[in-house]
């Protein structure tokens, strides 16, 4: 998931920003591995960024869930788990379906043409997948986080959308680690969400929501990747 930093006013990142968005992106898409040592000195060299640079943004790392602090040792990527993964996977739920529930009652035409969008972009990398383009696969989590974020756009609760930003991307980080497509039945449930989303279906949504991120849940388990 690419979630853009923020910005100066003059339309650029902050080096620090766009540090904190690279090694975020590095931990979910499982190039910084789990509990793996992170050494100042090492990723001075690898990210060209300062030791203090480096250290202010794995401290925010840590509040965010994806660096874990080990006082006088350092820092090391966060741990994975069954359990962690349950409770991201109720935590999405709870949040995502009260966000699509307010983005329903209140999304625009704009809104609308955005999800649509979304789903014409995530539907075209899904019927690779389903043809054998199994290289696909960290695409369509890209494109999965476009759709399932474009619905929920229309959410006028700013801090309810960064919290679930934030455990979307931790969620997230497990399906990479899975890397595995789970076929046509994912496919049919998006397309049917995004019928239901513009012709403004909120119970049938909220409920095939609930189905949806239980079977993704359900489908990382099984792939046997996940420790206990």
């Amino acid at each position: 998931m690419i979630v853009s930093p923020p910005l100066h006013k003059d339309g650029t990142a902050t080096v620090g920003d766009a540090l904190l968005q690279t090694v975020r992106f590095d931990i979910i898409r499982g190039q910084l591995l789990p509990n793996q040592r992170l050494r100042l000195e090492k990723m001075r060299e690898a990210y060209g960024a300062s030791v203090t640079t480096l250290r202010e943004m794995l401290n925010r790392l840590v509040a965010e869930g994806f660096v874990v602090a080990e006082g006088q040792r350092g820092f090391e990527v966060a741990a994975i788990s069954m359990a962690e993964l349950r409770e991201l996977a109720e935590m999405r739920t709870m949040l995502e379906c009260h966000a699509l529930d307010r983005s329903i009652s209140l999304g625009s035409l704009e809104w609308e043409a955005g999800v649509v969008s979304a789903h014409h972009m995530l539907h075209s990398v899904e019927n690779g997948l389903i043809g054998g383009e199994t290289s696909a696969v960290e695409t369509w989590v890209q494109y999965d986080w476009n759709f399932h974020s474009a619905t929920v756009a229309a959410c006028d609760m700013p801090a309810l959308i960064a919290t679930h930003t934030n455990i979307f991307g931790r969620y997230i980080r497990y399906h990479l680690l899975a890397l595995d497509f789970r076929g046509a039945a994912v496919a049919r449930d998006h397309e049917k969400l995004r019928d239901l989303v513009i012709s403004r279906q909120i119970d049938p949504a909220v409920t095939l929501l609930k189905a949806h991120i239980r079977a993704g849940m359900d489908h990382i388990i099984a792939s046997g990747k996940i420790p206990a």
